[in-house]
């Protein structure tokens, strides 16, 4: 094991065709000793092993994101581990900027930005966590190194983390008792006190979203049992003399305005959010009760190393035109992703918003009006020739992949 090689962990849990889009991106990256570790349901983690693909794979089905991730840690034989969702595809720079700030021995985390579902506006940047479970917004720009405590520190975003391994496995891991929600917030304030975290801006992720069983495909929660529940045991855990009462009324503020916003636009009516805050009250109840173990430290892994194939460093391609030529744009960009970083923009005349997609073939693909606003909060109109239009497109993302 050297001090270059990573360990990228993907959980998947009922989402083959995304995993696999997720994969697909990975064999993009420019960073060149890296390997990957799956820990899938079993029908995902039958269709990775037909990939044929040097890739570890844990066969997990259990509803718990910390149990799946130190089952991946449990095989990850790189000095640094990364963590990518299975429904986020990572910009081909992602793991290299990801890693680099490992390089500082006080480094011990890192976390990047994150693209939401129209792929081009930020879902995420940067932010700290208090003992209180409450973020606290950074505003940074550039490669950041942060120090924190075991009441403030700086919040890493699941799907686009990394940790020094040996510090992750000393503190215990991720506890399981964070199901799925305040994971990695958990960590963070254990981790604290222990090192620097970096926080990277240009490693970036698009994350799109799948439904689970925890979110329909319209964004509405099926349950809140599992964040009551986690909010309730973090105060425990982090805060010297938890304020339980804040808490809850905090946490109702927060998922009552989500609630209402979701009835306004007519995606769930009064039974269903009755239903709802009545998950929310027993998972309160349940977090106040539950036993608050401590961690022992894991072991170290027992399998070596397995290098996963990438492009390594290479070079782009842009196509460009109009919607009249999409199906030739499209056929010439599934024969360059085999060898490039390909991206095609290809645009209507209208007003349309943009959005940007990794497609399934391995080509990045964005479409929209050549007079239809980028990011969400950009004007809705904007005037450009169709030559201009492309440059101010390609610019935006050219600091994050290869463009000639």
């Amino acid at each position: 094991m050297t001090a270059t090689q990573i360990s990228v962990i993907v959980v998947s849990r009922h989402r083959p065709a995304a995993l696999q889009r997720c994969l697909l991106g990975l064999t993009q990256q420019d960073h060149t000793d890296f390997e990957v570790i799956v820990v899938a349901d079993p029908q995902a983690a039958a269709e990775v092993a037909a990939l044929a693909k040097p890739i570890k794979l844990v066969a997990f089905d259990q509803a718990n994101i910390s149990a799946a991730r130190n089952a991946g840690l449990a095989q990850a034989a790189g000095a640094v581990v990364a963590f990518i969702d299975d429904d986020a595809v990572a910009e081909p720079t992602w793991l290299s900027r990801l890693v680099a700030p490992f390089s500082d021995a006080r480094v011990i985390a890192s976390t990047g930005y994150v693209r939401g579902r129209n792929g081009i506006s930020y879902q995420w940047k940067a932010c700290e966590i208090g003992a209180d479970a409450q973020d606290h917004a950074l505003q940074i720009d550039a490669l950041t190194l942060r120090a924190g405590t075991p009441q403030l520190a700086v919040k890493t975003q699941g799907t686009n983390c990394a940790f020094r391994a040996d510090t992750l496995r000393a503190i215990g891991g991720f506890d399981p008792s964070f199901r799925f929600y305040l994971d990695e917030a958990d960590v963070n304030l254990r981790m604290a006190g222990l090192g620097l975290t970096a926080i990277v801006p240009e490693a970036q992720v698009h994350h799109g979203f799948e439904a689970s069983a925890r979110r329909a495909a319209n964004r509405v929660p099926l349950s809140l049992f599992d964040i009551a529940a986690s909010t309730a045991l973090f105060l425990r855990r982090h805060q010297p003399a938890p304020d339980l009462a804040m808490g809850l009324r905090q946490l109702s503020h927060r998922e009552a305005q989500r609630l209402s916003q979701h009835r306004r636009t007519g995606r769930l009516n009064a039974r269903a959010e009755t239903d709802l805050l009545l998950s929310m009250a027993k998972g309160w109840a349940a977090g106040c009760t539950e036993p608050l173990s401590p961690l022992a430290p894991l072991v170290q892994p027992k399998t070596g190393f397995l290098n996963f194939p990438s492009f390594g460093p290479s070079k782009g391609s842009v196509l460009c035109g109009r919607f009249w030529q999409k199906s030739a744009l499209m056929n010439a960009a599934k024969h360059s992703a085999q060898s490039r970083v390909t991206t095609v923009i290809c645009l209507s005349p209208t007003a349309r918003p943009h959005q940007m997609r990794f497609q399934p073939e391995g080509f990045w693909l964005q479409t929209g009006g050549l007079f239809g606003r980028s990011t969400r909060d950009g004007p809705r109109l904007v005037f450009s020739s169709f030559q201009n239009r492309i440059l101010q497109e390609t610019a935006r993302f050219a600091a994050f992949r290869p463009i000639n």
